[in-house]
């Protein structure tokens, strides 16, 4: 259930109010919207007399919320959320490009992409040191000492390190990465979901192979419930019938998400297409869609990449795109 305050109402009043509430069992989600104050009521609302709250002078409109998050859902939170990645913001207008390698390989690989991203246009440094593979055979990445390479790029680009984590023991040797990338295959692993929500670092969490939308959000609120509010939505591509491309990329899942959820949304073209030429359109239809960022797969010798070599970009034509991407976006802020 939602409450809407009236703006300018006496701040004594919204509190008796929320002590009354909460004499209820229930919990009080409060969010400031622009034009008024936003009650989001958690728990069994079913004995809650809808008409005795609306008679309240301070009470503008109640309503039930028939889905079942309630953190992540825009009717408890109007306004978009905008995460801070030191300094570099993320939603409500804010867009940031994420780029590096799929997998980090040596520190002259990482440090020159962090570099030639760096001065394309992107902010953020994506790159994995521990790799889930379909096959127990292929490069698994360079685990911990890819940790170190990332940190050692980000100490000479400035750009905030995000990269995958794949299982909970790991999250001690996170504690230098700014943004923890929760991949496709570990969007329902609801145990680290859980303690993620006990951080207080952002995380990226990436929609599932054939997760539907309401999945991916009830992943999201497994983060919220557990008190870490930093959460962004990946679309990366699903898994369909079609086998031209890898995956299928969701433009309409952007789109729509953007109308469910207050959380900033990210475009991964690179997974969703699994081949380069893919990519640019991908991206562009991405941007127009309302996404809030780009995460693109950027390597400097895609022929020789130990992972995803077909599906990165090389520098040259990362640059392109964030033009093409700006340019786009400048275009949507005149609509």
């Amino acid at each position: 259930m939602v409450v809407s305050i009236r703006k300018g109402t006496d701040e004594a009043q919204i509190q008796n109010l929320v002590e009354w509430l909460k004499s209820l069992n229930l919990e009080i989600h409060r969010s400031e919207g622009e034009y008024d104050t936003v009650l989001g009521l958690v728990g069994d609302t079913s004995h809650v007399d809808i008409d005795l709250i609306s008679g309240l002078t301070i009470v503008s409109n109640v309503m039930r919320i028939s889905e079942p998050y309630k953190s992540a859902n825009r009717k408890f939170h109007p306004d978009d959320t905008v995460i801070d990645i030191n300094g570099f913001k993320i939603g409500g207008g804010n867009f940031q490009f994420i780029a590096g390698p799929c997998s980090v390989e040596s520190p002259e690989q990482i440090c020159s992409i962090a570099r030639d991203i760096k001065s394309a246009g992107a902010n953020l440094l994506r790159g994995g040191a521990f790799k889930p593979r379909t096959s127990p055979y292929a490069f698994q990445g360079m685990r911990a000492e890819g940790l170190e390479l990332l940190e050692k790029a980000k100490a000479e680009t400035g750009a905030p390190i995000v990269t995958e984590i794949m299982d909970l023991s790991h999250l001690p040797l996170f504690e230098n990465v700014d943004v923890i990338q929760v991949g496709a295959r570990n969007m329902q692993n609801f145990e680290l979901l859980k303690e993620l929500g006990k951080t207080d670092k952002p995380i990226l969490l990436k929609r599932g192979l054939a997760a539907t939308m309401e999945e991916l959000l009830m992943s999201a609120e497994y983060i919220m419930a557990g008190g870490n509010s930093k959460v962004m939505l990946c679309e990366r591509g699903i898994r369909t019938f079609e086998h031209y491309t890898r995956n299928t990329m969701d433009i309409s899942a952007i789109a729509l998400l953007k109308e469910k959820t207050h959380l900033p949304i990210i475009a991964d073209p690179s997974h969703a297409a699994g081949i380069s030429r893919m990519v640019r359109p991908l991206a562009l239809a991405a941007v127009a869609a309302g996404a809030d960022g780009l995460m693109i797969e950027v390597h400097n010798d895609p022929a020789h990449a130990l992972c995803d070599g077909p599906q990165a970009l090389r520098p040259e034509e990362f640059a392109k795109i964030v033009k093409e991407a700006n340019a786009i976006r400048e275009i949507m802020t005149k609509f």
